[in-house]
């Protein structure tokens, strides 16, 4: 119950401060406690509409550079183009498969230099329908989807109120984390980040 307070009171700043222009160190302070904002109560799919939205890739970047570096913000294209072999980003092929409905994707670079792939995600029931398919696991927004590749950067992404989306059925949580149905049957969003 705890974390959804966070995960609405963290909205409501994000939010807050997209409308107000305002950034600095306050951006930061999601987990205030001494909000009276009260929890949404909703669980399982509702769990989706309390997560941050973002309106374009620049939004996204935006919002993750607040917990972790996201640098150098590049299309998909314009980063494929010149990364192959090892330092290639998640999305390359799913991007142009409309069976994903990821609108747009972008790349931009964690502060080790490992690429993090920005997806705006046009449908996400078409998303999660797709990532249970292919048994993809990612950090999901309301409406876009983050792949770090980063070890540091996934932990540090486990500050903000992005959640864990998961087909796996064997995926777990320990107690005190949250667990709740995905808008697809056999998903679930998670609090608790799996490696």
């Amino acid at each position: 119950m705890h974390f959804r307070r966070v995960l609405v009171i963290g909205t409501t700043l994000v939010a807050l401060t997209a409308v107000a222009g305002c950034g600095g160190d306050d951006d930061k302070k999601s987990d205030d406690k001494s909000s009276s904002a009260s929890p949404s109560g909703s669980t399982g799919q509702d769990a989706g509409d309390s997560l941050p939205k973002a309106a374009d890739l620049a939004s996204i970047a935006y919002y993750v550079n607040k917990f972790t570096s996201c640098l150098d913000l590049k299309t998909g294209a314009d980063y494929d183009a010149n990364h192959d072999g090892d330092n290639t980003a998640w999305g390359a092929d799913e991007a142009a498969d409309p069976s994903w409905g990821i609108k747009e994707r972008g790349v931009c670079s964690d502060g080790s230099g490992d690429p993090v792939a920005l997806l705006s995600v046009a449908d996400m029931k078409t998303f999660q329908t797709a990532a249970k398919a292919n048994s993809e696991q990612f950090l999901v927004g309301q409406d876009f989807a983050v792949i770090p590749v980063g070890s540091q950067a996934i932990q540090e992404l486990q500050k903000s109120e992005l959640l864990f989306l998961t087909c796996d059925p064997d995926f777990s949580a320990p107690s005190g984390f949250q667990k709740s149905p995905g808008l697809v049957d056999g998903c679930v969003l998670s609090n608790y980040f799996s490696s």
